[in-house]
């Protein structure tokens, strides 16, 4: 399945884990994203993100989100 708005799912991805206080999310990996989770670390919105690769010749983007006395950044 294509998605439409890959930028938004990512954001998305991440807004939700925020929510749910997890440590890190996963999203598909593609330049754009990487880009943009390149500038996200840089502002200091999260913590990092590493790109793993998958058995299938893909790869994934691990986010580290990053939160201030238990309160979200973004």
């Amino acid at each position: 399945m294509s998605m439409s708005d890959p930028l938004g799912d990512m954001l998305t991805r991440i807004r939700n884990a925020q929510q749910a206080n997890l440590p890190t999310t996963n999203c598909p990996w593609s330049n754009l994203r990487e880009s943009v989770c390149a500038v996200l670390k840089d502002e200091g919105f999260i913590r990092g993100f590493k790109v793993v690769e998958l058995d299938n010749n893909k790869k994934d983007l691990a986010i580290e989100l990053k939160y201030d006395e238990g309160q979200a950044v973004i």
